[in-house]
């Protein structure tokens, strides 16, 4: 059975919490690649930034809903989940947009898991990972290979 360490691509494309998001647009553009992981000086995956992140930034926000009570306002939804939402929409940096805990895969994890994960979830790219340390990366199209006869 083939696992992630058999279809990942080793030579991975990465970039650090500090790349501005203008710098990170022009990597995902001219890569043509739907996800970049976030590694720091030493390798370790601190995040996973995807195009769905940066198109983020051009929603409009919707203020939560209110009741007004004997002259108070009351919020019916959480304030927290607003003020993430400005942070990310505002996000100059990959750090202030990125996924903080990506789902991982490790080089021994089946294909057919790898598989089942990204129809699941909608994921396009997994991050590879030993001990918090970026191996490689598996893309969709490195699982369509799996189907091609050697």
């Amino acid at each position: 059975m083939k696992t992630a360490q058999d279809i990942m691509e080793k030579e991975v494309i990465s970039i650090t919490p500090e790349t501005d998001i203008a710098r990170a647009v022009d990597i995902l553009l001219n890569n043509h690649i739907n996800g970049v992981p976030v590694v720091d000086e030493n390798g370790m995956l601190k995040g996973i930034l995807c195009q769905s992140d940066l198109i983020f930034q051009q929603k409009t926000i919707s203020l939560p809903p209110i009741l007004t009570f004997l002259d108070s306002i009351i919020p019916l939804s959480s304030s927290k989940k607003l003020e993430q939402q400005i942070k990310k929409m505002a996000a100059s940096t990959v750090a202030q947009a990125m996924v903080t805990d990506p789902v991982t895969v490790t080089p021994e994890t089946p294909v057919s898991e790898i598989a089942a994960l990204m129809v699941e979830k909608h994921f396009h790219t997994i991050p590879v990972v030993q001990e918090g340390k970026m191996l490689g990366i598996v893309g969709k199209e490195d699982v369509l290979r799996t189907l091609i006869k050697p």
